[in-house]
């Protein structure tokens, strides 16, 4: 049972037909929201995915040549898994991704295009948890993507976007260790747990235990119950609203 609420919890609107999730590598979306992702693609949404990077330094051992194709690869796997077929990879350099303007307009123009009513990101905060530090290229991606959702609206920022009409977002929903919105994924259990194992090259390079168990200690870690949450298991998100 989490309690990492800030304050009562909702449930996070569900009132939107089309969605976005942008995160910096393959696997992100797999250990945080693809169970979400699921109940979302069940009920007749249109997600999308777009990934700043392939992952490509991601595996040690493993050539960035050869490690690049593998992960996009798994990614795909692992986004049909969850009802996704569309999955873009802006080619940016894993573990050197900056918080930059030309991250910024990438990430505008890839909203402009598929006019999300929802963004998913992940974590962007500096720190997981107390003595767990983030990533930077977690934080550069979030908090570039969130700036990015208010450049798609503003037909002055990237006026090199002009060709694509401004778009507008409802709501960006964050995982991480802010909670203040869930989705109720206990049906979409097996499917998330699918998703994963997609990475199971990149899984083994992580540690000793197998793959298989390895994989459903992410997904239980990912749905655990929400303390004030009336759900078996679900995924939390800090919800920002950007319009009504």
């Amino acid at each position: 049972m989490r309690g990492d609420s800030m304050g009562p919890m909702h449930q996070v609107p569900e009132d939107w037909k089309t969605g976005l999730v942008v995160v910096a590598h393959p696997g992100d979306i797999e250990y945080e929201a693809a169970a979400a992702v699921h109940r979302w693609t069940k009920q007749g949404k249109r997600i999308r995915y777009v990934l700043v990077s392939r992952g490509e330094a991601g595996i040690a051992g493993l050539p960035p040549a050869q490690t690049g194709p593998l992960r996009e690869k798994e990614e795909l796997t692992a986004a049909n898994a969850v009802g996704v077929q569309d999955v873009e990879f802006l080619d940016y350099p894993d573990g050197r991704i900056e918080e930059s303007l030309a991250l910024r307009r990438d990430l505008a123009r890839a909203i402009r295009r598929y006019r999300p009513e929802m963004v998913v990101l992940y974590n962007f905060h500096d720190t997981w948890a107390p003595g767990r530090a983030n990533s930077a290229d977690h934080r550069a991606v979030g908090r570039a993507a969130l700036d990015a959702i208010a450049d798609a609206a503003n037909e002055w920022i990237f006026t090199e976007l002009s060709g694509l009409p401004i778009w507008t977002a409802r709501w960006a929903a964050v995982t991480g260790p802010v909670v203040t919105h869930a989705v109720d994924v206990t049906d979409s259990i097996e499917a998330a747990t699918e998703s994963i194992l997609a990475h199971s090259r990149y899984l083994a390079a992580l540690g000793s235990s197998p793959v298989p168990v390895r994989a459903r200690a992410i997904v239980e870690a990912a749905t655990a119950p929400i303390e004030g949450f009336p759900a078996e298991r679900a995924v939390g998100f800090e919800l920002f609203y950007i319009r009504g």
